[in-house]
């Protein structure tokens, strides 16, 4: 009988459950610190009028009489005797500054146009003269070249706007009124120019309250308001001068004395100058 074959099975391994393999961690990176945001760029106060940087918007004004184109043009025409860093004055802006007024709140303008109208009612044409040049100041280095004005109750006028613009509260210059018409302001190195007279004039009929912004090319004048001067018409005496022929006589220097506004200069070095803050 035949036995049976025996069959050797091998083992059998049993399948390993998978393991899902963990992928490689990186190592961390230390957290950096954070860089702080620029600070926000602070920006400029509001450009005043008047040309300065404040945090409220003011206006540079002051109340003159402007000086007409027939007066205007030999002032003009002796403006070529300027050499050097003198920058003169445009011949349509000249005028002689009664009050100046430096910081004007808008809302007050208002009260400036009342205050010029009331305290021009009463006064009369003024018969303006024109004399000799100068210059502020008259020791050492000037910085403006000047020819002075003359007028009977010009100075009345000037103190009376001043006075009214004390009552209402409004910033003017504290400076002794000095008539005069500025030709020119020094930038830099200049020359002096040789005293001139001009016996030139003429009859102001009104005076302006006008607004000043400062340009690097120099100065915009915008007339405000006009005021007409009403006071009865005084009557010439016999010695007025007739307008000269509109020409500048130039003088030899040191054989004429300088315009009486220079003398007091000259006598006074120290005195307060008022043309520095005026436009």
């Amino acid at each position: 009988m035949t036995r049976p074959t025996k069959i050797k099975l091998g083992k059998v391994s049993k399948p390993r459950p998978q393991v899902d393999a963990e992928p490689a961690q990186e190592p961390e990176t230390p957290p950096q610190p954070q860089e702080a945001a620029p600070a926000p760029r602070q920006q400029r106060p509001p450009r005043q009028e008047d040309g300065h940087e404040g945090h409220e918007r003011t206006l540079r004004m002051f109340y003159a009489l402007k000086v007409p184109s027939d007066v205007a043009a030999p002032l003009a025409e002796a403006q070529r005797h300027l050499r050097g860093n003198w920058r003169p004055v445009r011949a349509d802006q000249f005028h002689v500054t009664l009050a100046y007024l430096p910081s004007v709140p808008p809302e007050r303008v208002a009260d400036l146009k009342r205050l010029g109208a009331r305290l021009t009612q009463d006064v009369p044409p003024l018969d303006i003269r024109l004399r000799g040049t100068g210059y502020f100041p008259n020791e050492g280095s000037p910085r403006v070249w000047f020819v002075k004005v003359e007028a009977e109750g010009l100075d009345d006028l000037a103190n009376g706007l001043r006075q009214g613009l004390r009552d209402l509260g409004i910033e003017t210059d504290d400076l002794p009124f000095r008539a005069h018409i500025t030709l020119a302001r020094k930038k830099g190195p200049a020359p002096r120019v040789p005293p001139l007279i001009f016996d030139l004039g003429w009859q102001a009929g009104n005076a302006a309250l006008i607004r000043s912004t400062l340009r690097k090319t120099g100065p915009i004048y915008d007339t405000e308001s006009t005021f007409r001067l009403r006071g009865e018409v005084r009557t010439a005496g016999p010695e007025t001068v007739a307008t000269s022929p509109p020409h500048p006589s130039p003088l030899s220097f040191g054989a004429v004395p300088a315009p009486p506004g220079e003398r007091e200069q000259a006598q006074n070095p120290r005195a307060p100058l008022p043309i520095e803050e005026t436009p």
